[in-house]
């Protein structure tokens, strides 16, 4: 039972949302930076707007960018229905984040990569280029910020091919009840998590509809983090390891690197 038209595409960005239905909590960092920095703020891996669009109610100009054309149609809606929003604040844009266009250099005050989206970037290389892509976004003195996973050992030793209900929700959209399902694999030499995802849905007592996603998801150390944005010049300004940038230490279960461009 799917809704109609519905592509596999559409299907996971919508349970993406459903997904995020639970505050991530880190929208408030997000939100007080911005207040810190001002505007134009761009954000990569911007998805379904989760983050990008309350900056721009909350009256700063924002550019989103993304690959998944499913994932930047659900921001779009979720713009329009978001009140106080002046038309053009938020400029939504299907690009690879790796090449940002040029008349975007330079010029942002924030750059924002959330909730584990380096992890994407399933080789070392490609991550090291984010972190490059995103000092050359920002102004001199502008800040780049950006959220990474740190698992415990004990969060590793669960990578072990079995399967686990994350959780189980009604979709407000659809008014079906969807089930979270995943199973992980870790290969300690690459630091690669291969994570297969698992929604199945329906109506009480109807034959489910099955999505499924697999991703590769290279874990990234706060020490590589933070060697990434000195060589791209940036200057480490915090490691929190969580969203009110408290001290990162070996019980964090994230990084939360903030660093300012330098020059002038």
């Amino acid at each position: 039972m799917t809704t109609a038209g519905e592509t596999l595409a559409d299907a996971l960005a919508r349970l993406y949302d459903l997904d995020l239905a639970e505050d991530a909590g880190d929208l408030d960092l997000y939100l007080a930076l911005a207040g810190r920095t001002g505007g134009p703020i761009v954000e990569l891996a911007v998805g379904s707007g989760r983050i990008a669009v309350p900056l721009a109610k909350a009256g700063y100009e924002v550019v989103g960018i993304d690959l998944d054309p499913a994932m930047l149609a659900r921001a779009r809606r979720r713009l329009a229905g978001a009140a106080a929003v002046t038309p053009g604040s938020l400029e939504l844009i299907e690009a690879d984040v790796l090449k940002p266009r040029s008349r975007d250099l330079g010029r942002h005050e924030l750059a924002i990569l959330g909730l584990n989206s380096l992890l994407l970037f399933p080789e070392r290389s490609l991550q090291q280029r984010v972190v490059d892509a995103m000092a050359r976004l920002v102004a001199p003195g502008g800040l780049v910020v950006i959220d990474a996973w740190q698992p415990q050992p004990a969060d590793l030793v669960r990578l072990d091919g079995r399967l686990s209900l994350e959780w189980l929700r009604k979709d407000p959209e659809s008014g079906r009840e969807v089930t979270k399902t995943v199973s992980g694999w870790y290969d300690a030499g690459t630091r690669v998590v291969t994570l297969t995802t698992i929604f199945e849905e329906s109506e009480p007592g109807d034959v489910p509809a099955r999505w499924t996603r697999t991703d590769r998801l290279r874990l990234a150390s706060a020490d590589e983090l933070e060697a990434w944005a000195g060589g791209a010049g940036l200057e480490v300004e915090q490691l929190g390891g969580d969203y009110d940038l408290g001290p990162f230490d070996g019980s964090s279960d994230r990084a939360v690197l903030v660093a300012r461009r330098l020059g002038t």
